[in-house]
């Protein structure tokens, strides 16, 4: 008998008929016994044969007919995939296929149908054997329903965020992955979208009415319809839709919108959300989150334009964000290789044409495209957090230039440098600042921090604490652009301000539109009233610096007076002026 045809038995086992002298069993007694094995098994066995395409069974055992609810006669002949009913696109198919076309073996859980069209989730296993130049395949099927149910359960639990009830970021991800290899040739809607300003909503009401509030967000989002909804981060959710015809996009994003428009009313507060929104249509070819993240990148764009309603995704979008990522990367080698510097514009008395002072305004020194604006850079670097860094090396290069400037002056120039309220919530300022003027020697009356109007919305212990310190060190603090953002005459008096500036676009406008000489005027008196110096910006002409001087504005800032200029060529025009006045302004006299 040749080798390969013998089994190994157990020595308790005692020769029988069809057992070869040396004990082992031959390969017709095994072939006769098999037949019974698979028959009694509790376990469904399925043999069939590669075709082409298909695989036919060839044969199944009893357990299968008891499983599947079909006979054998109505099985024979077919290929097996018809036990997956309408459940065709199951990711796990595609596993299958690949396996059987490199002859490999597979394990997989497929949802299948009965006979009797009740559903069950199988435990199956396919194993290649090769008869000759045949591929033969042996299946063998296990109901694993209570198993597959009781872990969904658990997986459940797990992959729900525990705020919201909506599917964690992570779980989103793969069940939209699940979701797109399932319908790779239907048409999605990936909506993301964000709360705006939601930590103001925290700091106000309380962690407690913005968890509430979520939670609210997360309902009326699953009522939306849509196949997969997840909370993303802190205050960002996502849905994803199966799409009949794309034009319905906008409608449904419209459905969405309106649905969170109207107050949430929790622990007894009404409350007045807004939202940013972007989304993206298409087909989950190629990689399958390319939509997820087409959608995350529209809503960065709506981000940007708080005003412009739901963004829907564009390439201009893609290519925006892909500027972006360069611009972080050279960013971080900028502020490596320090490639910032400032430039200066005269701040003068509008009576005496005296320069009393200079805006300090950051610059980069790009080493391929030259002097950059603060517009093309500041948001990228404040946005990836690079704008701190640059924050203490700034304010050092201003208060070692103020020290120059004033070292023999009799009347110090006072330098301002903007600040973001992101700088103040994440740094300490005053501290930041008591170690800029120590070591560089500088005065602190000499510098200016100017915060935009947007500040008065972070009126937290921690910010008023900030501001405080700042002026228990000396270091005067300017509210920028005063009248184009959440103006709140309160918070001049509540904040302790020492400047605030008239925004140029009411300056421009003074000799045409009577309103905003009312305005401006009004401004100028109540920073009188108040003890704030007031600046006026923008002064281009010396019939606007005329009019503001009779109004009583003390000091002006525009190309008048001078356009920014590097430190070397603002100390040659500071040196120029002699006396330190203009002597091309016409005298006025003070209001």
């Amino acid at each position: 008998m040749d080798e390969v045809e013998k089994f190994e038995q157990p020595d308790f086992i005692k020769r029988a008929p069809g057992m070869a002298e040396d004990g082992l069993l031959s390969a017709d007694a095994v072939r006769a016994i098999l037949p019974t094995l698979v028959e009694e098994m509790n376990d469904g066995i399925a043999i069939a044969r590669r075709s082409g395409a298909n695989s036919p069974v060839l044969y199944v055992n009893k357990a299968f007919e008891h499983l599947t609810g079909y006979s054998r006669s109505e099985v024979i002949g077919k290929d097996c995939r018809y036990l997956q009913g309408n459940e065709r696109k199951q990711s796990e198919i595609a596993c299958i296929r690949a396996a059987i076309e490199a002859a490999e073996p597979v394990d997989t859980t497929l949802l299948n149908y009965r006979k009797d069209g009740s559903a069950f989730w199988s435990g199956l296993s396919l194993r290649p054997a090769w008869v000759g130049d045949e591929l033969f395949y042996v299946g063998i099927l296990r109901d694993v329903s209570a198993l597959r149910q009781a872990h969904m359960a658990l997986e459940g639990v797990a992959n729900l965020d525990g705020t919201t009830g909506c599917l964690n970021r992570q779980s989103f991800i793969q069940a939209a992955k699940e979701q797109f290899a399932c319908n790779a040739t239907t048409t999605l809607l990936v909506v993301k979208l964000d709360v705006v300003s939601f930590h103001d909503l925290n700091t106000g009401y309380g962690f407690e009415v913005g968890d509430a509030l979520l939670c609210e967000i997360g309902r009326r989002l699953r009522d939306m319809g849509a196949a997969r909804v997840g909370r993303m981060g802190a205050n960002e959710f996502a849905l994803v839709f199966e799409l009949q015809d794309e034009a319905n996009a906008d409608a449904i994003v419209k459905l969405v919108s309106t649905s969170l428009a109207t107050d949430f009313v929790v622990a007894g507060a009404s409350v007045s959300l807004r939202f940013s929104i972007g989304y993206a249509v298409g087909k989950p070819v190629g990689n399958a989150i390319s939509l997820i993240r087409n959608a995350g990148t529209a809503l960065w764009a709506a981000k940007s334009d708080p005003l412009g309603g739901p963004r829907r995704f564009r390439e201009s979008d893609h290519e925006q964000a892909s500027r972006r990522v360069r611009m972080t990367r050279e960013l971080k080698v900028a502020v490596s290789n320090d490639e910032f510097v400032y430039y200066f514009q005269p701040q003068v008395d509008l009576i005496t044409g005296e320069w009393v002072g200079a805006e300090a305004l950051i610059r980069w020194k790009h080493p391929l495209f030259g002097c950059q604006l603060p517009g093309s850079f500041i948001e990228t670097a404040e946005r990836s957090g690079l704008l701190l860094d640059l924050t203490e090396r700034s304010l050092t290069t201003v208060a070692t230039f103020a020290r120059q400037i004033n070292a023999h002056r009799d009347r110090a120039l006072r330098f301002s440098v903007n600040v973001s309220a992101g700088e103040f919530l994440q740094h300490d300022m005053a501290e930041m600042l008591d170690r800029v003027l120590r070591l560089t020697g500088a005065d602190p009356a000499w510098l200016t921090l100017e915060i935009t109007e947007s500040m008065f919305l972070s009126d937290t212990p921690g910010v008023m604490g900030a501001f405080q310190r700042l002026r228990q060190i000396g270091v005067g603090l300017s509210v920028d652009d005063f009248g184009t953002g959440y103006s709140n005459l309160r918070s001049l008096e509540t904040f302790p301000v020492t400047e605030i500036k008239i925004d140029r676009t009411f300056v421009s406008e003074l000799a045409t539109r009577p309103a905003r000489r009312v305005i401006v005027s009004a401004i100028i008196d109540l920073g009188r009233a108040l003890g704030l110096t007031v600046v006026a910006e923008g002064v281009e002409n010396e019939a606007q610096r005329a009019m503001l001087g009779e109004m009583g504005c003390p000091v002006g800032q525009g190309y008048l007076f001078g356009i920014p200029t590097d430190a070397e060529n603002f100390t040659i025009n500071l040196a120029r002026m002699g006396a330190t006045h203009w002597p091309h302004l016409k005298p006025i006299s003070a209001a």
